[in-house]
C-alpha cells in the first residue's frame, strides 16, 4: 500500500527492515544508542560492530539522545548507507507528551535523511515494542509527522514502512487510508 504526497510516496510493507536497500534505515533506539532487543538489536547484529563503535563516540559527545532528537551513523554491512538512530517515547498513558516526541522522532530523522543526501528511507514502528505505545495510536501519528514533513520539504522521494508483523501492518493501513493527500 502506498500513498503519494507532493511528489513523494509513503509506502507500507511487512518486511525486516534490516534487509532494506533505501539509502536510510531508521532505528528505534534506546537512549544510551548501545543496541539492545527488538529493531533495535536487529539492526546492531546485521551492521555489525562498526554501528555500535560509531554510537559510542556519538554518545562520548553529545551524552544520552534524549526523546524526539535524532543521530546519524553509517550503516556498517547493512545495505543502506547510513543508519538514523532516534529514541521515541515510553507509552505512560498518553498524557505524558508521548504523541508529540513520537512526532519529533519522525521529523527529526527525516531532516538528517535529507540533510544527508537520502532520497529514500525505512522506517520501523518507533516506540511499539519494549516502550509500550499502543500501534492503533503510533501509527496515525508517525504518517501524519511524516505527510507534514513531506508537504513541507517535499522529500525525500520515498519513505517506506518496513513492518515486522501483519497486526502492526493492518494498524498502518488503516491510518494511511485515513490520511490526506
Amino acid at each position: 500500500m502506498h500513498k503519494a504526497i507532493n511528489g513523494a510516496a509513503i509506502e507500507l510493507a511487512r518486511a525486516d527492515i534490516t534487509r532494506e536497500k533505501t539509502d536510510v534505515i531508521v532505528n528505534a533506539a534506546n537512549s544510551g544508542l548501545a543496541g539492545g532487543g527488538g529493531v533495535d538489536g536487529a539492526i546492531h547484529a546485521a551492521g555489525g560492530p562498526q554501528i555500535l563503535r560509531e554510537c559510542a563516540a556519538i554518545i562520548g559527545r553529545i551524552g544520552r539522545l534524549p526523546s524526539g532528537q535524532a543521530v546519524i551513523t553509517g550503516g556498517g554491512l547493512l545495505a543502506a548507507r547510513h543508519v538514523i538512530h532516534t529514541v521515541g517515547p515510553v507509552w505512560r498513558g498518553g498524557m505524558a507528551g508521548e504523541a508529540a516526541i513520537l512526532a519529533s522522532a519522525y521529523r527529526n530523522s527525516l531532516a538528517l535523511a535529507v540533510e544527508n543526501g537520502a532520497e529514500s528511507v525505512a522506517f520501523p514502528s518507533i516506540s511499539t515494542g519494549i516502550y509500550g505505545y499502543p500501534v492503533e495510536k503510533a501509527a496515525p501519528v508517525a504518517l501524519e509527522s511524516i505527510a507534514e514533513f513531506l508537504r513541507q520539504h517535499g522529500g525525500p522521494a520515498l519513505v517506506r514502512f518496513a513492518l515486522f508483523d501483519g497486526a502492526t501492518l493492518s494498524a498502518y493501513s488503516a491510518a494511511l487510508e485515513r490520511l490526506k493527500p
